[in-house]
């Protein structure tokens, strides 16, 4: 089961490298932070990336 979980949260964090705004829409499922996340990712790609990994590792 720990290992399922680790899993999980490895694809999670390779996903918010790529596509931070889906990380954030698997991980937590709110439209809100998925908008946030989204509008970080078209000011500057760091900040988008650094909230994903806040939210996919919290």
């Amino acid at each position: 089961m720990a290992d399922d979980l680790t899993t999980n949260k490895l694809l999670l964090v390779i996903i918010a490298i790529l596509l931070p705004p889906l990380a954030v829409w698997l991980k937590s499922n709110s439209l809100g932070s998925t908008l946030l996340n989204l509008v970080l990712c078209l000011v500057f790609w760091l900040p988008g990336l650094l909230h994903a990994l806040w939210v996919v590792l919290k």
